[in-house]
């Protein structure tokens, strides 16, 4: 896995060196653009305004100060001007997890203590995750200074990388709401209530993926592709019908899953015996 940055946290007068990993991967399907003509692939050129093809090693920054009139700003430039705050993540607050609005959050990276920074790693992560705590802080990654928040995870501490308030936008003012009919309330929250379960992340993948791989597969090997069949969803004509409905569904799949599991012991049992 490559890393991403290296740095430091630092709370109080404690200064812990660390590395942060990129949490996520692309891993959809890709798809080249191809000119309908002849198939050949569209490629997108670099260009100066006279026309010039350019490579990367061509192009500098600029900053445009005036109309037509820039100033050149390298890398080594961007480096000079970072203070030793700015290279480490200052923690500012500890506060509860739930306290943190979900659309703050914004993009994830795994934290691991580099040499020598072991213990001091392990006794904030220990004690953040005894106290039921995050931290929030500030780091500078690349060019921008981020708002962020450490989690304790299983193996150490996560970072997620977070919006600044002006950067989101207010909640929709014109959407209306109307008061639940005590009924069908009562009835969603056994719903609710017959769905819940501890988070299993094994169980989610990306079907719709999968379906694009399989065309894909279909279509090199000349096969005819097949619409999907509809799931026979459609306008919900009653709320509480649908509302039994999907608790009737529901507990038929939780009665076949026990039974499944039920019949899996056995077998077991009768291979031991």
């Amino acid at each position: 896995m490559a890393k991403a940055q290296s740095g430091a946290i630092s709370f109080g007068l404690v200064h812990i060196p660390v590395s942060l990993y990129t949490a996520t991967q692309y891993d959809d399907v890709r798809f080249h653009q191809l000119d309908k003509e002849n198939l050949a692939l569209v490629r997108y050129k670099k260009t100066a305004s006279d026309g010039r093809e350019l490579s990367g090693g061509d192009i500098v920054k600029g900053y445009e100060y005036e109309k037509d009139k820039y100033v050149l700003v390298t890398d080594d430039d961007l480096e000079s001007i970072k203070t030793e705050k700015d290279r480490s993540i200052q923690i500012t607050q500890f506060t509860d997890l739930s306290a943190i609005p979900v659309v703050f959050y914004n993009k994830p990276y795994y934290v691991v203590p580099e040499k020598g920074g072991e213990r001091a790693f392990s006794l904030l992560s220990t004690a953040m995750q005894e106290e039921g705590k995050v931290a929030l802080g500030k780091t500078v990654l690349g060019t921008k200074e981020t708002m962020l928040a450490l989690l304790p995870a299983e193996n150490g501490l996560l970072m997620q990388t977070m919006y600044y308030p002006a950067q989101l936008r207010e909640f929709p003012k014109d959407v209306t709401y109307s008061e639940p009919v005590q009924a069908e309330l009562d009835m969603a929250r056994q719903l609710v209530k017959a769905l819940d379960r501890p988070f299993d992340p094994s169980g989610y993948v990306d079907d719709y993926q999968e379906r694009l791989k399989n065309l894909i597969e279909n279509k090199i090997e000349g096969k005819e592709v097949v619409a999907q069949p509809s799931s026979g969803g459609g306008k919900v004509i009653n709320l509480m019908d649908a509302l039994k409905a999907s608790l009737e569904r529901t507990e038929k799949q939780d009665d076949g899953k026990q039974a499944a599991h039920a019949g899996r012991s056995r077998s077991k049992r009768a291979v031991g015996a």
